[in-house]
Parts: structure tokens; C-alpha cells; sequence
């Protein structure tokens, strides 16, 4: 129940909580990231008709300044211009009508009769026209006798002296300007306005949306004092569906591997833990064993051991002499074993001594040398000449280094070399090494050199190197091993001094 209570926890930790938060934020981004890119199209629309009204109205202007200089030699006959007026009127479907007013205002002539019953000198353009002798477009909408929706545009017959002497106008169709438009981009939804902000030309637009000024981007004419306002495109929700779905995949991908590698090196420490706890349960089962049977096995075996020698001493032969050793190195070696769970069952309470380790590796030091001679191995010694203090138990610190030193000289196969090298360590510690360049251990083999009953020997318990590391962290210190096969193996030694 725990386990799957953590497992949650980490899960809602590792994965939910980031995909909310990251979900929340990145949905935030796209949708204003969204709205940065439709109001940039619809700028970008809105530029693109304001330039294509400047070249219109240009267009537009040229023309009329070439019918004013046609039209200024036939001031005294102004009926000469109607066939002009409605040959430039048929080509160019732009004009909803041409017409010639004298310096007044009042109509000449024209290219169709639509307008003949107008009085243009009440038009604000016309006046407008007189007044500055400059072209000018109307800025409001006429409706003619046939429904027809057009914007005037104005320009001034001047003679030489720059006089007034007429007045040409262009009715400029709407509906032209619109089918223009939507040619472009049908589904836009623009409104073109006057100098008053006054629509002149709509296009897909309700009267609601026109009083909505939220939406809209603007642009100002080059030309003439006109804007085009052109709507923002709604959201698309389906595509920003998609790229935060895309997001939250990634995110989600993202986060679960993140969440595996956290299950997996959790699973790693548990394992760890448990192998570790194992290892602990199998020293205290081997510690409670030791504690109840050893003494008992050894009242017995002492008396097997004295037997068996007052019958060797009774039976000289050599045969029967050859049994009998073998019989006292069997029993022998039960008495070591039986020794070795002694010291894993005894009590953690320990009398510990401020002892000078490089005393004691003085002391062990004729015996080193003598096991070494025995299997033809060399001893080097690198012990500093003030005294190294450190807290423990003298004759267990003994045994570790004989028990260090003796699977370093069973690893020789060949005449070698063993290096003792003890010298103070960083943060109050010494650091004792044991080296030697034996056969090495195999990698495989190094794992597991800690765990009880784990041997590589033939005749071998696995528990001497247990109970080093036993000993050792009992007195606060750490052992490591480091080996290499064919190259040799290095015992490393910490342990905390005193002053």
C-alpha cells in the first residue's frame, strides 16, 4: 500500500502536475501566438488594399487630368465632349458616369442621363472644387435613379492662367470597387471609411460587427484622407487544437521517460537496500547461530581432537598415520570456521583503545614478512615515523590486516610484490593500503567479495573479508577493493583518527 501510495505521488509529482502546468502555459502561448499571427494577416490584407485604392485613385486622377485637357478646347462647344465622355464611360467599367460642369457647378454635359436632374453646386465637393481648384473625391455615397450606389471624384479644367473654366466628375461604381475586392479575398470582412471615420464601402460586414471596434486593424490611405479597417479572423480552435496537442504529447513523452528513470533508479536503490538487508539478515541468522551452537560444537570436537590423538599415538602405521592427519586438518579447519562465527556473533559493545596503528603494523610486521617469504613474495613498507592514533580494537585490527594480507599472498602464482603503505588522509583521516600485483580479481567477482559465504577458494568459508568490513565500520572506517585481473588488486583502508 505504501509502495503504490509513493509510486502515485511521484507520478502525480513527476507527470501530472508538470503536464498541467506546462499544458496551461504553452495553450496560453499558442493562442496568443495565434492572435499575434491573424492580426498580422489581417494588417497585411489591410496594406494590401490601401495600396490597391492609392493606385486605383491615382489611376482614376490621370485619367480625368487627360479628359481636362480634351475637354479645355471645347469649352464653347461643350455637346463636342459627350462622345468622348461615353467612350472613356463604356471602356472602363469604374465609371457608373463622366460629366462636364461649366466653373459653377452647373451641368454641361454627360455620358448618361442618370444624373441630369442633380444640382451639383449643392454637392460639398463641388464647392470644395471651386474653392481650391484641386481634385477631390466626395467622401459620401450617392444612390442614382437605378439603385446604383457610386463616389464622386471632382477635377478642375484650368487654362493657362489657371483660371477655373470647368468641372469634370467620374461617378466611381461601388459595386466595382467591392467585386475588386472580393476577387482578392472573399471571405474578408472590411469596411472602407472617410475622413469622419464614415463607412463608405462594407464588405461582409453586419451592422453589429461595424460597432465593434475590438477586432479590427487599420489602415490609412497615402492618397486621400480614407482608412480601410479590415476584421480579425476568428480563432481557429481546431488548429490550435492540434499544435497543443502536439505540446502536450511531446510534454507527455517527456515527462513518463522522466518518470521511468526515477522508477528505475528508485528500483535500483531498493534493490540495494534490500540486498544490503539481506546481507544483514544473513550475518545476524549467522550471528544468532554462532551464539547458541559454537560453544556446543566446540565441547565435542575437543574431545573427537584428543581421542583421535591418543589413537594416532596408539596406531604408528604410516598408512594409518596419513588418515589421521587428514583427520586433525579437517578438524582443524571446523575450528576456524567455528572461530569466524564467533566473532560474527559477538555483541556490537566493543572495549575500544586509542592505538597507534603504525605500531601494530610494526608489531605484525616479522610475521608479514615471514608468510611472505614462504610464498616467495616481496614486502615493501611505507610507514610514516610519527604515530598514527586511531580508535578501535588492537587484536581485531590485527586480524584484519593478517586476513588482508594472507588472500594477498595466495593470489600470487609467480614470485611478486606486496606494498603496505599507511599515511594521513584528508578530514581527520588515515588511510591504510594493501597492494599487491598478484592474479587480480575477475569484475564480476569484485561485486560480490562482500557478501557472506561467497568464495572463490576451495577451501574457504567466505566469511574473512565479511568480517573485516565488520570490523572496520565498527570503528567508523570504510574498505574498498580495487582490482584489475593480471594486474593486481589494491585494499583501501579509511579510518577516522585522534589526536
Amino acid at each position: 500500500m505504501k509502495i503504490r501510495k509513493g509510486k502515485f505521488y511521484i507520478y502525480f509529482i513527476v507527470v501530472v502536475l508538470p503536464v498541467f502546468i506546462l499544458g496551461s502555459y504553452f495553450f496560453y502561448r499558442i493562442l496568443k501566438e495565434n492572435d499575434i499571427e491573424r492580426k498580422k494577416d489581417a494588417l497585411w490584407v489591410a496594406s494590401i488594399y490601401q495600396k490597391n485604392w492609392d493606385q486605383f485613385i491615382s489611376e482614376t486622377k490621370t485619367s480625368l487630368k487627360i479628359l481636362s485637357l480634351s475637354a479645355k478646347n471645347d469649352l464653347d462647344f461643350p455637346k463636342k465632349m459627350e462622345p468622348l465622355l461615353m467612350e472613356v464611360n463604356q471602356n472602363d467599367p469604374r465609371y457608373g458616369g463622366l460629366y462636364l460642369l461649366n466653373n459653377k457647378g452647373y451641368l454641361l454635359t454627360g455620358s448618361v442621363p442618370l444624373r441630369n436632374d442633380t444640382d451639383f453646386t449643392k454637392l460639398s465637393f463641388i464647392q470644395e472644387v471651386i474653392k481650391t481648384k484641386d481634385t477631390i473625391l466626395s467622401d459620401q455615397e450617392e444612390i442614382l435613379k437605378d439603385s446604383q450606389r457610386i463616389i464622386g471624384l471632382a477635377t478642375p479644367v484650368l487654362d493657362e492662367n489657371r483660371e477655373l473654366k470647368a468641372i469634370l466628375i467620374a461617378d466611381l461604381r461601388i459595386d466595382y470597387m467591392r467585386n475588386l475586392m472580393r476577387v482578392i479575398t472573399p471571405e474578408t470582412k472590411l469596411i472602407v471609411a472617410n475622413g469622419g471615420k464614415n463607412p463608405i464601402l462594407e464588405m461582409n460586414v453586419t451592422n453589429i460587427e461595424e460597432g465593434d471596434n475590438t477586432n479590427w486593424v487599420t489602415s490609412q490611405m497615402d492618397r486621400i484622407p480614407w482608412s480601410i479597417k479590415v476584421k480579425i479572423a476568428e480563432r481557429n480552435y481546431k488548429e490550435i487544437g492540434k499544435s497543443w496537442e502536439k505540446v502536450l504529447f511531446i510534454t507527455l513523452v517527456i515527462t513518463h521517460i522522466l518518470y521511468l528513470l526515477i522508477e528505475y533508479f528508485l528500483l535500483r536503490k531498493f534493490t540495494h537496500n534490500e540486498r544490503k538487508q539481506n546481507e544483514l539478515q544473513k550475518l545476524e541468522l549467522v550471528g544468532t547461530l554462532a551464539a547458541s551452537t559454537a560453544h556446543e560444537i566446540r565441547n565435542p570436537l575437543t574431545g573427537v581432537k584428543g581421542l583421535v590423538q591418543l589413537l594416532s599415538e596408539k596406531y604408528t602405521d604410516p598408512k594409518d598415520r596419513y588418515y589421521f592427519d587428514v583427520i586433525n586438518s579437517e578438524l582443524k579447519r571446523i575450528n576456524e570456521i567455528v572461530s569466524e562465527f564467533l566473532i560474527l556473533g559477538k555483541p556490537t559493545a566493543q572495549m575500544t583503545d586509542y592505538i597507534n596503528i603504525a605500531g601494530t603494523l610494526q608489531e605484525l610486521k616479522p610475521l608479514i614478512i615471514s608468510e611472505g617469504n614462504s610464498h616467495n613474495v616481496e614486502c615493501n613498507w611505507q610507514l610514516p615515523s610519527q604515530p598514527v592514533i586511531v580508535k578501535c580494537v588492537k587484536d581485531e585490527m590485527k586480524q584484519v590486516i593478517l586476513n588482508i594480507t594472507k588472500n594477498a599472498f595466495e593470489s600470487f602464482e609467480n614470485p611478486g610484490t606486496i606494498e603496505i603503505r599507511l599515511h594521513p588522509h584528508e578530514d581527520n583521516f588515515c588511510k591504510l593500503e594493501i597492494s599487491d600485483n598478484g592474479k587480480g580479481i575477475p569484475k564480476d567477482d569484485l561485486e560480490k567479495i562482500f557478501r557472506p559465504f561467497y568464495t572463490s577458494k576451495d577451501t574457504g568459508t567466505g566469511l574473512g573479508l565479511v568480517i573485516c568490513k565488520r570490523i572496520i565500520h565498527s570503528f567508523g572506517g570504510s574498505i574498498e577493493i580495487d582490482s584489475k585481473e593480471k594486474i593486481g588488486t589494491t585494499v583501501t583502508i579509511l579510518l577516522p583518527t585522534s589526536k
